[in-house]
């Protein structure tokens, strides 16, 4: 109990301490409050003294940096209308002493109407955006008559040899040739036009191109797009069409072309061929990037530029085409219809890349056009030449048995065709989808084919069928000949070439029938009787028995002069082909002579022993070989 009361007794003791503890705090907490307030309403007196010197110092500060930027607007202000008395001078004096610095006048001239037109309020800003405004108007003014002069001054027709200078070497016209151009040997190196390279000219000198590009922008910030347009094409078209004219184009039409000769008309379609090289590959690339660069950024109206520049030179190029397409087939017209379809093809990527805009579209399809009907022309030519080969009515026969002119004319025809292998490829690829070589095996199949049915009507104008099958023998081996060396062959196969040597063949095997099968009787004993059997083998009987001196006498005559006959006749026609003319001398020897040998040897005695030996047996074999050795040989002709 005793320790319990002293544990209570403690307790008391802290509680009173704690009590005691917490009143001192809250003493010491009012007294802070007090203090605070105290200070709260000190403050609060101090910041309403304050308050009229702080909006008072607020009003100076503000009114300070009013004053600045005030001062700032002003000098601003006073350096544009210094600037403007400045750009003004420049502009007064004009852009031709120095053109560079004349544009950047006028684009400070824009600068001083945006920096004015931006200023509110200010009384002078609409005075001098109206000044200036109208400095700019006679600016542009100034500026478009200055594009028109440099432009003007720096355009100039081309002269044929500059642009000559430009092509491959293998393209340009030999010296002492026609200053307007090499046409007619252009075809001898279309060949290698893949790998030659072209060299464009500059048409306006490249340090110029910049200032005029500046001067056409200033136009058309100024809203004179229209006017820009009209000078540019007035001038640039006609220095094109001039620069044509040196080079010897010229508007030509269907009714012109039909007037010419045919030389004058080829040399012109060579010269053709060759411009349309040079206009396309020189002049209108060389324009293109004329105009690419005075027009950069200003896409559509550079196309429409270009298009409106070269438009009419391109019409007076493919008009000539078209009338060559539409005026009167005729053979000889196929080889330069040929040529003129090669070239269209030939440059059709480059015109489609050239006049690649919507606004040359017309150009691009009247090309595409020309190409068609130069091709459907050429396929219709074709045909004609066949007709014309099989109706060929020409009545004067080769008197010799000789090739005919038709046969050379038609052979030589043939082979320039395999000359243009690859356009023919093009033209009948187009038509025939693809399957080229057969066609132009067809086609060539069906010209010999006519070739020899015509010549089989012209044999027939001889009166001595020997003749008729010599100059069948002739001609055909010409075809057969000119073929295999030719590229034909690939085309015609080896099956066409063995048919037609076995027809040469044939043919000279019914010449030596129809000569010598009469004259080889009278070596015979079985052609001793009327309406007996000729043997071509010359085959003599050795059994002379039956046969008188009188008969024998008359079989050497009639020898002789059949003999005579032949050699006069037959030493006037003509083999022109050596191999085959030595081959068809050997081949009547080889039958002849030894039936005379045989005969002679057997019945020369009864005559040699007799009166005037010498008048029946005329000849020895020696001579009969020396004198077929005389056949063939085409001497002076004496007489139907």
């Amino acid at each position: 109990m005793a320790a319990y009361a002293v544990v209570m007794e403690n307790l008391k003791e802290r509680s009173e301490f704690m009590n005691e503890s917490m009143q001192k705090s809250q003493t010491i907490t009012d007294n802070m409050i007090s203090i605070l307030g105290s200070f709260d309403h000190r403050l609060s007196a101090l910041e309403t003294a304050m308050r009229p010197t702080q909006i008072r110092t607020h009003s100076i500060r503000k009114a300070h940096e009013n004053i600045d930027k005030t001062l700032k607007v002003a000098e601003s202000i006073l350096g544009q209308f210094d600037l403007a008395r400045q750009t003004e001078a420049k502009i007064l004096r004009g852009p031709h002493e120095d053109l560079e610095s004349y544009l950047e006048a006028v684009n400070q001239l824009r600068s001083i109407v945006k920096f004015f037109s931006s200023t509110k309020g200010l009384k002078s800003s609409i005075g001098m955006i109206n000044h200036i405004s109208s400095l700019l108007a006679k600016s542009v003014l100034k500026l478009e008559e200055e594009f028109r002069q440099l432009l003007n001054l720096y355009s100039k027709p081309v002269e044929p040899d500059r642009l000559f200078d430009c092509l491959p070497q293998s393209l340009r016209p030999s010296t002492g040739s026609d200053s307007k151009g090499d046409g007619a040997g252009a075809k001898e190196h279309q060949r290698s036009l893949e790998t030659v390279v072209y060299h464009p000219p500059d048409l306006i000198p490249p340090r110029i191109l910049p200032l005029l590009h500046d001067l056409a922008q200033q136009m058309i910030q100024a809203g004179h797009q229209q006017q820009l347009y009209t000078i540019y094409n007035e001038i640039r078209s006609l220095v094109m069409e001039q620069s044509l004219k040196k080079l010897g184009v010229e508007r030509l039409g269907k009714e012109d072309v039909q007037k010419m000769q045919w030389e004058v008309l080829e040399a012109k379609i060579g010269n053709w061929i060759h411009y349309m090289r040079i206009s396309v590959r020189l002049l209108f690339a060389a324009e293109k990037k004329v105009s690419d660069q005075i027009f950069e950024g200003q896409d559509s109206l550079r196309d429409q530029c270009f298009a409106e520049v070269t438009g009419n030179s391109v019409a007076v190029l493919l008009s000539f085409g078209e009338a060559i397409a539409k005026s009167k087939r005729s053979p000889e017209k196929l080889f330069v219809l040929l040529d003129m379809y090669e070239i269209m093809r030939e440059l059709q990527s480059e015109m489609d890349n050239i006049f690649g805009s919507q606004y040359c579209s017309e150009m691009r399809e009247a090309a595409k056009v020309l190409t068609n009907r130069l091709a459907e022309t050429a396929q219709e030519t074709f045909v004609d030449f066949e007709e014309a080969v099989e109706k060929d009515a020409t009545k004067t026969a080769v008197l010799d048995g000789t090739v005919h002119p038709l046969t050379s004319y038609v052979i030589n025809y043939v082979k320039f065709l395999f000359d243009y292998q690859s356009t023919l490829k093009q033209l009948f690829g187009d038509a025939d989808d693809g399957n080229s070589k057969d066609q132009l095996g067809v086609i060539t199949t069906r010209i010999l084919q006519a070739l020899q049915s015509n010549l089989d009507g012209k044999s027939k104008q001889y009166k001595d069928p020997a003749l008729t099958q010599l100059f069948l023998m002739n001609n055909i081996h010409y075809i057969v000949r000119s073929v295999r060396r030719s590229e034909a062959k690939d085309v015609l196969g080896d099956d066409w070439v063995q048919i037609h040597r076995r027809v040469v063949q044939q043919h000279a095997n019914q010449y030596k029938r129809i000569s010598w099968s009469k004259i080889l009787q009278t070596l015979s004993v079985q052609g001793a009787s009327p309406g007996g059997n000729s043997s071509f083998t010359g085959e003599v009987v050795s059994n002379n028995t039956g046969i008188s001196r009188s008969t024998v006498k008359d079989r050497f005559k009639t020898f002789n002069m059949l003999f005579e006959e032949i050699h006069q006749r037959q030493s006037q026609w003509t083999v022109p082909d050596s191999e085959l003319r030595e081959s068809l001398r050997l081949a009547v020897a080889e039958v002849l002579l030894p039936a005379y040998r045989s005969f002679a040897k057997r019945f020369g005695p009864m005559i040699e022993g007799g009166k005037n030996p010498q008048k029946y047996i005329r000849y020895t074999p020696e001579d009969l070989e020396r004198m077929l050795a005389e056949f063939f040989e085409g001497k002076t002709w004496k007489g139907p």
